[in-house]
């Protein structure tokens, strides 16, 4: 009787064993896997707040707002002789827009439109005089310019026309005219329209069409 009383408790202490065993398991999984969603929040917080702080900096800023760009008197045109082929002093561009296009049964699918102008001289910085938007009717709609608006070498300056905007049409365009103080390749002006509110996005470009040149100035 002895014997088979002490295999029993010998039993019940393994099984104890066990049980703690198992309970102390338990417990250092939960603290893995607590500390583990601690760090994996903690680490989501820091993420999303960096991704907010990069689209923060990438959002759209109007060029006028920038003193730095701001010139208190608009380039003066002055003669030379051009190193640069096919140089010119200033340029009228129309650029076509799109604030809409037409889609199905003649419905309107609304498009964000950024018109880009890139001063492509290596050397010298130009003056943008005038960017005025017209719509369908060519009746200008807003002029994005009270004064020229300085482009250094090798810069980009951009304008918005927001999709909630639809007073453009679907036959928008702008109007763009730019000046320099000495001879220059000509800028590469054109719109980029984009819309990805739907599961099918929708994007194209239109580049301008220059309808007034100003050549090298002669002595």
């Amino acid at each position: 009787m002895g014997d088979v009383s002490r295999e029993k408790r010998m039993e019940r202490h393994k099984s104890n064993e066990v049980d703690l065993f198992l309970r102390r398991a338990l417990v250092v999984v939960l603290v893995v896997l607590l500390a583990g969603t601690v760090l994996l929040f903690v680490y989501g917080s820091y993420f999303t707040s960096r991704l907010d702080s990069f689209e923060q900096q990438l959002k759209y800023r109007n060029p006028t707002e920038s003193d730095e760009s701001q010139p208190s008197d608009p380039l003066t045109v002055e003669s030379a002789q051009s190193e640069t082929p096919n140089a010119v002093q200033g340029q009228t561009i129309y650029v076509p827009a799109y604030s809409h296009v037409y889609h199905q049964e003649g419905n309107p699918h609304l498009l964000t439109v950024t018109l880009s102008i890139r001063n492509t001289s290596i050397d010298h910085e130009i003056s943008i005089d005038s960017v005025r938007y017209f719509d369908t009717q060519g009746v200008e709609v807003k002029s994005y310019l009270s004064k020229p608006l300085r482009l250094k070498k090798l810069a980009t300056a951009e304008f918005l026309v927001a999709r909630s905007d639809v007073t453009g049409g679907s036959g928008a365009n702008f109007l763009v005219t730019w000046t320099a103080n000495k001879p220059v390749s000509n800028p590469i002006v054109e719109t980029v329209m984009i819309d990805t509110s739907s599961d099918q996005g929708i994007s194209f470009v239109r580049s301008g069409t220059v309808i007034h040149e100003l050549g090298p100035q002669s002595e």
